[in-house]
């Protein structure tokens, strides 16, 4: 059945409801979650088991001590802050960690008194809930999507840390991924075939945590002068503008891209972060 022929249906089942019932009827519908099972799709477990299998491999900051640089600069953040990875942390887990007391929502501003304020979460990995709304909703029927939800030839990940380039090839290797994921332990600067050729750039929260601003705003020229292949696509978390802001660069955002305007009211699930989705913009390369 079709969207509109869906949509007269579902009026036609309200309209020919008993008046008594049709209250009762609507606040099902608003906060019933009978729907879930049908948006929830074995990519969803797969992705989740992921999570947990990663869970168990690393400390719960998800973080290693050879990452120096984001280390140090969530340290000399003004107000505290942890590093709270989307992906392997949703908020049902987070929840469970705090009543556990392994993880705290806040900090005590005066040491011994009531007098609380809410932690600073940052993370430099997208949760589930933005990865189906990346995949599903704002890339275009590209063939370069993520590897459970398209049949994309080949994905590259660009990483620079050793420990997590080791830790993804043991992911790739057990979830049989191998055949379409490679990962390259390199700084993005030394690839610059590999974003020439690319379809579609996936950049969320990058160099901000990793490196200085000079290094930032090298590396940001660098992406500008080779991702220049006509209609293909930039993903960037948060826009390009807020990214650049701080930075020192000769970067004409209006001469390289356009940006396409994403509908954020499309993803309908019950774990929806409206503030999340409005960090992801999508830009075509002019």
């Amino acid at each position: 059945m079709e969207l509109a022929a869906a949509r007269r249906a579902v009026l036609a089942a309200v309209r020919g409801t008993r008046a008594a019932d049709l209250p009762c009827l609507l606040h099902w519908m608003r906060n019933t979650h009978d729907f879930d099972e049908l948006v929830v799709s074995n990519n969803d477990v797969v992705l989740r088991n992921i999570a947990e299998d990663l869970r168990n491999r690393l400390p719960i900051e998800a973080m290693f001590a050879s990452e120096h640089q984001a280390v140090q600069k969530i340290h000399q953040h003004p107000l505290p802050m942890i590093h709270v990875d989307a992906f392997l942390y949703d908020d049902d887990v987070v929840d469970s960690l705090c009543e556990e007391g392994k993880m705290s929502r806040s900090y005590c501003t005066e040491c011994g008194s009531y007098k609380t304020a809410s932690l600073e979460f940052i993370s430099h990995s997208f949760s589930l809930m933005e990865l189906k709304f990346l995949y599903h909703h704002v890339l275009p029927d590209l063939t370069g999507k993520g590897y459970l939800y398209s049949s994309a030839s080949q994905l590259y990940g660009v990483e620079m840390n050793a420990d997590f380039c080791q830790l993804q090839e043991i992911m790739i290797t057990k979830y049989k991924f191998i055949d379409r994921i490679k990962v390259v332990h390199a700084d993005i600067c030394t690839q610059p075939s590999l974003l020439q050729k690319a379809d579609v750039v996936v950049m969320n929260n990058v160099f901000e945590y990793f490196l200085d601003r000079q290094e930032q705003a090298r590396a940001w020229e660098f992406i500008a002068c080779n991702v220049r292949k006509r209609g293909s696509f930039l993903v960037t978390v948060p826009s390009l503008e807020e990214s650049l802001s701080k930075l020192q660069t000769d970067i004409q955002i209006s001469q390289w891209v356009e940006e396409v305007q994403l509908n954020y009211d499309v993803y309908m699930e019950k774990d929806v972060d409206r503030e999340a989705l409005e960090q992801i913009h999508l830009y075509k390369i002019l």
